[in-house]
């Protein structure tokens, strides 16, 4: 498959995508010879897709020709089988999604910011393109495409491609013309304002958002430029970001032009802006060079969270990267202690399992410190211009663990490849793993200490620097076990149960359900209702179904927020609070 052309009708009273995909592609060597006898097929990707026709395109026009739909897998889905005939060089197939398509989901008025309009948006990583497109949904294999979008008149479409802000018809033409995998394809529909933030850089969001998102991302140009410096021109034209509606399921996805990101990251100082630099580094690790296989999903996600914590540097000051370090190597540890040892590898077996099983904190943070135990062997210059290199060598190609090992052996010839080979195939982390420091954590840890055994009272603990990463970890080091006088002093002097910051608030919430503090009660609920970015929403039904009661308020909760969550959400949650459809 080479390249797609989408033809979509969005129906918000049906949630459903409505049109067709005609996908052009390459005959394999043997198929381009086969004789006319043989069997030669094109085999698609589909989840719960209605297909209602399928046309070969040859040079006499299309021509309606019969398919199979082979049998569901519950993570794969079903197979679509076309078979070719010799002169065939384009399928075109007729269809339309399912309401409760995994990659789509359809907002009501009332569960956006403006409640004057409904949304839709897609999530397509990592195998939930194929429930919104029949196609070959894999990373390995890259397309170009185009795209016709009718929306009703109102809405405006965008998509991971070229937008134009100016265009409001209803009726929106969209391209990528550099390849990508088909997780990268993506597209949202809703009542979007634009504000530009520099000549290459923009924000899409609802008209009651943009204006504090635009001041939230000023930096974005700067960002871009910084990343330059280290690592070669940005090959994609505009970096804009596409602020989504709360019910987003991660914090964001790096579809290329187009960053589609949460806007529990506008906590009004810039503070949560890491995640944009992760975003971005996307667009040279991940997006230019992309894992083959979700194996190796490592490849985009180490490198891109090495990328971010150089750009954070360059901008903010190394105390700054050191933080965010700490705190990744801790979340990190979180993970190791969970994880059985075959999901500690970075080059980890997937087979038979549904790829969403393999995004933990491993791919991004120990791949991060393998990144980082490179550096230290051989100096970050030379780093430096090994992984400006390795983007220049691997530009726009889909690559697998193996010829990044080859690459290494190759280019950076001092590396001792039993080291190469501990890192990637062996649990665990190795006794030579970077440990990141921080002077400014050590200063909150000897706050909290003197906290914790009443040499300070909560009101003098000096926080008026602190930022979001400080709160943070003094809120993480504390014991589970806290009194509720102790949660009540904190709260009393710093408003914590209020925070309108989204980490804070849920490393706070956290406390409160373990300590069973009540005075968070009606907060829990509020934010457990309009939040459904998983990595947040998670921990707290976990906390909450450890005791009988926990689990009653939890379905109670999960009861009113789960018509409003993502899919992807869903099926996260669902077996936490054990939920019955």
């Amino acid at each position: 498959m080479r390249h797609l052309d989408l033809d979509l009708d969005v129906d918000f009273d049906e949630r459903r995508l409505r049109g067709s995909v005609t996908l052009s592609f390459d005959r394999a060597a043997a198929a381009a010879d086969a004789d006319d006898t043989d069997d030669v097929v094109l085999i698609l990707d589909t989840r719960e897709l209605a297909i209602h026709g399928v046309d070969c395109v040859g040079p006499s026009g299309p021509i309606e020709t019969s398919y199979r739909l082979g049998r569901v897998d519950p993570v794969l889905g079903a197979s679509l089988t076309i078979p070719l005939s010799p002169d065939t060089t384009q399928v075109r197939v007729r269809y339309e999604t399912s309401p409760d398509a995994s990659g789509v989901q359809w907002l009501t008025a009332e569960q956006t910011a403006g409640q004057n309009h409904p949304f839709m948006f897609t999530q397509s990583q990592a195998i939930h393109a194929r429930s919104w497109i029949p196609l070959q949904d894999s990373p390995g294999v890259r397309v170009t495409y185009a795209a016709r979008v009718r929306t009703p008149v109102a809405l405006r479409a965008v998509m991971g491609a070229t937008n134009d802000p100016t265009a409001t018809a209803g009726d929106y033409v969209c391209e990528m013309v550099q390849p990508i995998p088909s997780y990268l394809i993506a597209l949202a529909v809703g009542d979007l304002a634009f504000q530009p933030l520099g000549e290459r850089t923009g924000v899409y969001a609802e008209p009651s958002v943009v204006a504090s998102a635009a001041r939230e991302f000023e930096d974005t140009e700067a960002m871009i430029q910084a990343t330059e410096r280290l690592y070669g021109p940005y090959r994609w034209g505009r970096y804009d970001l596409l602020v989504l509606p709360p019910s987003f399921p991660f914090g964001g996805m790096e579809n290329p032009r187009l960053t589609f990101a949460t806007p529990t990251i506008l906590a009004g100082d810039k503070s949560l802006v890491s995640l944009v630099a992760h975003e971005l580094a996307h667009s040279w690790s991940g997006n230019l060079v992309t894992n083959a296989t979700w194996r190796d999903f490592w490849l985009n996600e180490g490198f891109t969270t090495y990328i971010e914590r150089r750009i954070i540097e360059e901008l903010y000051g190394r105390p700054r990267g050191e933080m965010e370090a700490v705190l990744g190597r801790q979340v990190l540890q979180g993970d190791l202690d969970r994880l059985d040892d075959p999901d500690e590898v970075l080059h980890v077996d997937l087979t038979g399992r549904d790829p969403d099983d393999g995004m933990t904190h491993v791919p991004y943070e120990k791949g991060a410190l393998f990144l980082l135990h490179l550096e230290e062997r051989v100096g970050r210059p030379r780093f430096d211009e090994f992984i400006r290199d390795y983007f220049e060598a691997f530009a726009f190609q889909s690559i697998a663990t193996a010829d990044f090992v080859s690459y290494v052996g190759e280019h950076l010839p001092s590396v001792n490849p039993a080291d190469i080979e501990e890192w990637i195939h062996r649990p665990g982390l190795p006794t030579s793993a970077p440990q990141p420091e921080s002077d400014a954590l050590c200063r909150v840890e000897a706050q909290c200490s003197a906290w914790r055994d009443g040499s300070i009272v909560a009101a003098t603990l000096d926080t008026g620097a602190w930022t979001t990463h400080e709160w943070l970890h003094f809120l993480t080091t504390l014991p589970e076990a806290l009194s509720l006088d102790q949660l009540s002093e904190l709260d009393a002097a710093f408003g914590l149960t209020e925070s309108g910051n989204s980490e804070i608030a849920h490393a706070w919430l956290l406390l409160a359900i373990h300590a069973g503090y009540s005075d968070a009660d009606s907060q829990l609920e509020q934010y457990l209702t309009r939040i459904g970015r998983r990595k947040l929403i998670q921990p707290l039904y976990e906390a909450l179904v450890t005791t009988p009661s926990g689990r009653e308020r939890a379905l109670a909760i999960y009861r009113r927020a789960r018509p409003g969550y993502h899919p992807i959400s869903v099926a996260t949650i669902d077996p936490i609070v054990g939920w019955i459809s």
